[in-house]
């Protein structure tokens, strides 16, 4: 069974806690632009979560394969293997693949759940599939 992170906008708050424990604890600091996902806060609406559905169309766009389907079905980069021409972030129409400076690879997210523990609202969480 497939785990992926699932979101319910109405519930987000904008409390930002879901980016603040992805960029700990994968990039060992608290830096929203180090977040897997993204909360975009909007004025008079929902706020919008940013986050891999783990669809897999970024897969075939990689020019030197380096974007695989683990055996759990997660969309993974193989950060030994990537060239850093962040073709991936360009391409992927949910807009889930990040890039920062310090970094030659993007980033995405891989449905840890991490985030859904930290969510107070219940707005980020993980559904099997």
């Amino acid at each position: 069974m497939l785990k992926v992170l699932r979101k319910n906008e109405e519930r987000c708050i904008g409390c930002h806690q879901c980016e603040e424990i992805c960029s700990q604890v994968y990039f060992k600091e608290k830096n929203l632009n180090k977040a897997s996902l993204k909360v975009t806060e909007i004025v008079d609406a929902n706020n919008k979560i940013i986050t891999c559905s783990q669809c897999g169309e970024c897969i075939n766009i990689c020019p030197v394969e380096a974007i695989y389907r683990d055996n759990r079905g997660i969309v993974r980069i193989k950060k030994d293997i990537c060239v850093g021409c962040l073709m991936c972030v360009g391409f992927c129409n949910e807009r889930a693949m990040f890039h920062h400076d310090d970094f030659t690879e993007p980033f995405k997210c891989i449905s840890c759940g991490l985030c859904s523990k930290k969510c107070p609202t219940g707005a980020i969480y993980l559904e099997e599939i």
